[in-house]
């Protein structure tokens, strides 16, 4: 399943990754103080969610609302979007940009090695 999250929807998947079921009021009471929306707008972003496939509710009043959308599958589709916006899809033009930047650390350095390496091995 292909869903692309906005900034707001984010915020939201990512307090119900944390912790879910959770009701709309909880999720206004703890999304409050971050963003400042209200019961209304909690409710407008859940039905975007809901109809995205990315979240569902259980039929019980209050209704209690989880992730239908696994975090790690979220994160992959948003990896692959902003690479393809950004660098045309190619690994090669982001990685000279962090070098370029002197963005990358040792540990970063270390970790993509063992990335690469694995890949190499697994071909």
């Amino acid at each position: 399943m292909k869903v692309n999250l906005s900034e707001g929807e984010w915020k939201l998947m990512n307090r119900l990754w944390q912790e879910s079921p959770l009701t709309i009021t909880q999720l206004t009471a703890q999304l409050q103080e971050e963003t400042g929306w209200g019961k209304h707008t909690v409710i407008t972003m859940l039905s975007r969610l809901e109809a995205k496939g990315a979240v569902g509710h259980d039929g019980n009043t209050p209704k209690g609302w989880s992730p239908l959308l696994a975090r790690q599958d979220a994160e992959r589709q948003e990896t692959e979007s902003f690479l393809s916006r950004v660098y045309g899809g190619h690994l090669g033009l982001m990685m000279s940009a962090m070098v370029d930047s002197k963005a990358l650390t040792q540990e970063d350095i270390d970790e993509l090695t063992a990335i690469l390496r694995s890949a190499k091995e697994g071909n």
